[in-house]
């Protein structure tokens, strides 16, 4: 069977089921009403101490980072709009308590999930955790709990709850599977952070195992195999034997530069979305931060952020890097994300219309607000600020020349701020990477967005399930606009780095090495990898591949030439 491979690692073992408890919620007439808040009320109560455990746990067993998600749960637990609406329903409809907290739970996780940005569809799940948390302590249902189990086991589930993987103690729990899920829920990132391994998205995998039977997985690839040969067992084995020394070594790698066998250097950075995030950057050695995604300082709020607010944002990135440059990019909301406060037209084709950039040239206010707060930040560390979504000259000026108000404005008011401060922009339309050569004369540095990139050249929307198989990051046309790209920015002597999710792609970044990419920025949990990869191959050597590839038609020929040609 094959699945999503959400954290990587072997794990042989025995399977425990997580059953789900099917509850049927009555709507029932009640005499009184405050006798059902009342016991909303004490059911609130105990979650809350359940959940000030849970944080607890994970702040030991996980990091800060992760902590935070039951930090979110409390703000849902003590947040008065959704329980009033609660009481509400049970007085004024004389309904049951857990009847009226299904309504209205069921109202926002729907409305949450069916958003198209993740990170808000994610909050979803935290709804429906919490949710259903409190509905199990109205009930009196006895809630699963991973903390006390006696031997090792694999857990297979329909899903598992934040609350389910943070209460997992990793020497009893060696791996999980579910049904449902992908690589970025919240279970999927929390197993990575345990170092557990776990495969995602296996539909049907329930119907065929039952608890104690024998499983084996590769939660890099997704392969799960249950009650498996003995041949199977012992290639699992030794598999996993490979991949904990390969692991050791990778931990050696901390503290090393990141230099080819030719003697290139090049700079490996960490993407962040918050403050939070800075842990598993400097866990795993990054040599900066390439992408500081501001949006998130914008969602989950009633209104704007203010300047301050901002300021502390940045700054404690800044000081927390120690002097290692940090790109930050400015408010990039539009297209999928959306804030609840703020008025957005709606749009036939939303990723091509009033966002980011766009956005904030038009409301200047905001856009300025932010740069005060990075360049009052600026004195803390080395920052470099970058535009989203430049589609022209005449744009890209126009920020530039906002940035300029902005500084002039600080120096009347007497604010300190850095003057070495880079501007650079993103690369992630195709006009701006085929006008590469004119937009290097304007700025200090390119930041490849291939996510975006992809999607605009290849007119695949990547949230379209039915064409999402034509985004591909093998496309010759893609290779080719990076390779235009990283020309054009030398050329004119500005370094060039990538942020997208190719930037820590295993099969790409020799290409990308031979293209002459200067900076590479991805998720913290890759760098050490991407280190061991550039350690172990020649800039010479893959110039010559790089070149070839490019000449290819095909995704297929490019993936597959790779394949035989780089070891």
């Amino acid at each position: 069977m094959k699945g999503i491979g959400a954290s990587p690692g072997i794990a042989i073992g025995r399977v425990l089921i997580k059953n789900e408890q099917k509850v049927e919620i009555v709507k029932k007439a009640i005499d009184n009403p405050q006798d059902e808040i009342k016991k909303l009320t004490e059911a609130r109560e105990i979650a809350k101490q359940q959940v000030k455990k849970l944080h607890q746990l994970a702040l030991k067993n996980m990091g800060e980072e992760e902590a935070n998600i039951f930090e979110a749960h409390m703000m849902i637990i003590d947040d008065p709009e959704f329980f009033s609406q609660v009481e509400d329903k049970v007085s004024s409809d004389n309904v049951n308590v857990d009847w009226a907290l299904k309504q209205v739970s069921d109202f926002f996780i729907d409305m949450f999930a069916n958003m198209d940005n993740e990170y808000m569809r994610e909050r979803a799940a935290d709804i429906k955790d919490i949710t259903g948390r409190i509905m199990k302590i109205l009930l009196g249902i006895e809630i699963t709990d991973f903390t006390n189990l006696e031997e090792e086991v694999i857990i297979v589930a329909r899903d598992l709850t934040p609350s389910d993987t943070a209460s997992m103690d990793k020497n009893k729990v060696i791996g999980f599977v579910t049904e449902i899920g992908g690589r970025t829920s919240h279970s999927a990132i929390m197993a990575r952070t345990l170092e557990i391994p776990a495969v995602v998205g296996l539909d049907g995998i329930l119907s065929q195992v039952k608890n104690g039977d024998s499983i084996v997985f590769d939660g890099d690839k997704g392969e799960v195999h249950v009650n498996p040969s003995q041949d199977i067992v012992d290639e699992a084995k030794a598999t996993k034997e490979e991949y904990d020394k390969f692991q050791k070594m990778l931990r050696e790698l901390v503290g090393k530069p990141s230099v080819s066998k030719d003697g290139v250097r090049v700079e490996l950075a960490g993407n962040i979305g918050t403050p939070n995030d800075l842990e598993g950057v400097i866990r795993n050695d990054a040599e900066g931060i390439g992408l500081y995604r501001t949006e998130f300082l914008y969602m989950d709020r009633e209104k704007l952020p203010t300047e301050d607010e901002q300021f502390e944002a940045y700054k404690a990135v800044l000081e927390g890097l120690n002097g290692k440059p940090v790109v930050i990019r400015t408010l990039d909301i539009g297209g999928d994300k959306k804030l609840s406060y703020m008025e957005m037209p709606e749009e036939m084709n939303p990723f091509l219309g009033y966002r980011a950039i766009r956005l904030c040239l038009d409301k200047v206010g905001i856009f300025k607000t932010q740069l005060r707060a990075l360049f009052r930040a600026s004195v803390h560390g080395n920052l470099r600020i970058m535009f989203p979504m430049i589609s022209s000259i005449e744009e890209l000026r126009k920020a530039k020349a906002i940035v300029e108000e902005v500084k002039d404005e600080l120096r009347k008011e007497g604010i300190k701020y850095s003057d070495s401060v880079q501007i650079g922009m993103m690369i992630e339309i195709p006009a701006t990477a085929i006008l590469s050569d004119m937009f290097a004369k304007e700025v200090d540095f390119f930041s490849i967005g291939t996510n975006d990139l992809i999607q605009y050249t290849t007119a695949v929307d990547r949230m379209n399930q039915k064409i999402s198989h034509l985004y591909n990051q093998f496309h010759p046309a893609l290779l080719r606009l990076i390779k235009m790209t990283i020309e054009n920015g030398h050329k004119e002597g500005i370094w060039v780095g990538m942020c997208g999710e190719v930037a820590g792609d295993p099969k790409l970044i020799p290409i990308l090495l031979g293209f002459g990419l200067d900076e590479f920025s991805m998720s913290p949990i890759s760098i050490l990898k991407a280190r061991h990869i550039i350690k172990n191959i020649s800039k010479e050597e893959m110039k010559e591949h790089a070149q070839k590839v490019v000449m290819l038609p095909t995704a297929e020929d490019v993936k597959k030439y790779i394949d035989e040609n780089i070891k």
